[in-house]
């Protein structure tokens, strides 16, 4: 099992959240580790990519990600 990029890993939750959510905590999982090996703090995701780009979809998944170790932020659009 080859490690994923932290572009890769991003790239697999934006799926995931398009499958409702399917593995997401595995790709959260792997998303964290991808950035400890990047050495960055936190994850960009852009929000025209999220199934729910409303402030509380938003807000909402800063927490879930927050609960699991990874810090969310989102690029402007």
């Amino acid at each position: 099992m080859s490690e994923l990029t932290v572009a890769d890993a991003t790239n697999r939750i934006y799926e995931s959240l398009q499958a409702d959510n399917a593995d997401i905590d595995v790709h959260i999982a792997n998303l964290k580790a991808a950035l400890a090996r990047a050495g960055l703090k936190e994850a960009v995701f852009d929000p025209a990519r999220l199934v729910q780009n409303n402030r509380s979809g938003r807000k909402l998944m800063q927490a879930y990600f927050r609960q699991r170790g990874v810090t969310v932020t989102y690029s402007a659009s």
